[in-house]
């Protein structure tokens, strides 16, 4: 059992930037895989990121890649998202999720936190 909880997020401008970070609970910590979504008023859930149990492969949306980058400490249990040149499509609620599936799909994350609300202003 994994409880995950997010903090981090904010209002920020267009081209700013903000660090997301997801607390999880449990002694297995290092066995999940780690990802962070978002969802949009009005819009469906996607993938933003996803890092593996031991950090060695990382997977990002298109619409992120070369601005934000994931990563975890598996010392203190958290995964971290630093979110760079933030544009305001990039608003949304963020969560974390984990799994202990390899190369999960979005269905296989079994373990959600409750959000954090980015708003990124023009």
């Amino acid at each position: 059992q994994v409880r995950l909880v997010e903090s981090g997020g904010g209002l920020v401008q267009a081209g700013g930037s903000l660090r997301l970070s997801c607390a999880a609970s449990g002694r297995t910590f290092n066995k999940y895989t780690m990802a962070w979504f978002r969802q949009a008023p009005g819009k469906e859930r996607e993938t933003v990121a996803a890092i593996s149990w031991s950090g060695d492969n990382t997977y990002y949306a298109d619409s992120v890649k070369g601005r934000f980058a994931i990563s975890r400490g598996n010392a203190d249990n958290t995964v971290y998202l630093q979110m760079n040149t933030l544009k305001p499509e990039d608003t949304a609620v963020y969560y974390c999720a984990a799994t202990t599936r390899a190369n999960p799909r979005t269905s296989e994350y079994g373990f959600w936190g409750q959000g954090t609300q980015v708003t990124v202003s023009s």
